[in-house]
């Protein structure tokens, strides 16, 4: 019961969290000067239509999210289709749902951040095992200052050297667009180099950690050989922790590919968030932030339940915390929450 009841808390406290996110992204919408038909006015048309189409979207939508209708009324109504999957058209494109557009580019950045991901994470963990290995020699200290200038740039100047390099003088990947595999590359590796340095500067430092524990040292005087020992002790006691980074960083970069798509011009879900603010397309930008939101929320939620089936300690550890709190309520009569399921545990030591 007790995993259950820490699923549970974190369920209503994502629900309680997308409530109070939806609820600020439309204020500040509202805040904002203008709306979409001025800034169709505002630029001729260059938003995606000409004047007369976007004043006869603007009625269109009047009766739903329009002046006419009290700003809490238009919340009410996008937050009721919310709930079941109906957002609405969106006021560019209003041939089509705003549900219809977040499924249409949703696999898209979900495509370039799981690639991202797994090309980091082929490289950070030989680079962190051996620069741990090999502390304090020029492999380490060179393989660092490397990391830390990968991460140090900004994605989207990575992918301009990108494009300069291997575009513009080597003529062998395109340079933009969304046509085959060859198009995946530059945004790849523009999105991975970022995630790379971190994740590597982690496995170094969690290998250092598990290095120095006492039945590292144990496990080494009682016969076993070195190699054996990194493999099956430290490597995979080191290796647990970066699901904790891992997760997050998948859902960060899913969410968080707005420059790449738009400099490579790739029909994700950033490009359509990009379009939308830039348009004041309150039903898409609506949509598309919710949607973020649930993204890195069940996330996170997803690593934590991951975390504690790898590691059984955290389990126990988890359920002795609950267990604890429900005493500890009982006790005080006190019904407030009590802990267990506020950071994520410390991998300790097996001995």
């Amino acid at each position: 019961m007790g995993y259950l009841e820490f699923v549970g808390r974190r369920l209503l406290r994502m629900v309680l969290s997308l409530v109070v996110i939806s609820a600020l992204t439309f204020t500040l919408l509202q805040l904002a000067p203008g709306s979409f038909a001025d800034i169709q006015r505002a630029n001729s048309g260059s938003t995606g239509m000409a004047g007369a189409a976007a004043q006869e979207v603007a009625g269109q939508f009047a009766t739903r999210y329009g002046d006419d209708v009290p700003a809490w009324q238009q919340y009410l109504v996008f937050m009721k289709g919310a709930l079941t999957w109906d957002l609405g058209p969106s006021y560019k494109y209003p041939a089509q749902s705003v549900e219809s557009i977040i499924a249409q580019g949703f696999p898209v950045s979900a495509t370039l951040a799981i690639l991202a991901t797994l090309l980091a994470l082929a490289i950070a963990i030989p680079i962190g095992v051996f620069a741990a290995l090999k502390q304090r020699t020029a492999w380490d200290t060179g393989s660092m200052f490397v990391l830390t200038l990968g991460h140090a740039l900004p994605s989207y100047l990575t992918a301009v050297f990108l494009v300069l390099i291997f575009a513009g003088a080597l003529h062998v990947l395109p340079a933009a667009g969304w046509s085959g595999p060859q198009s995946l590359i530059l945004p790849v590796v523009a999105l991975a180099i970022g995630p790379l340095a971190v994740l590597a500067r982690y496995v170094r430092s969690s290998m250092l950690d598990t290095l120095s524990e006492e039945y590292v040292t144990a496990a080494i005087a009682k016969g076993g050989r070195p190699g054996v020992v990194i493999r099956k002790h430290v490597l995979r006691n080191s290796l647990i922790p970066l699901v904790t980074v891992t997760g997050p960083m998948l859902a960060a970069l899913m969410t968080g590919t707005v420059f790449i798509e738009t400099m490579f011009r790739i029909p994700g879900l950033g490009l359509s968030f990009t379009q939308a603010a830039s348009s004041r397309d309150m039903p898409l930008l609506m949509g598309t932030t919710l949607f973020f939101a649930i993204i890195l929320m069940a996330t996170n939620l997803v690593v934590d339940l991951v975390y504690g089936l790898l590691d059984p300690r955290v389990r126990a550890e988890s359920g002795r915390k609950l267990r604890g709190s429900r005493v500890s309520r009982k006790n005080a009569g006190d019904a407030g929450a009590g802990g267990g399921e506020g950071g994520r545990p410390v991998v300790q030591s097996l001995g």
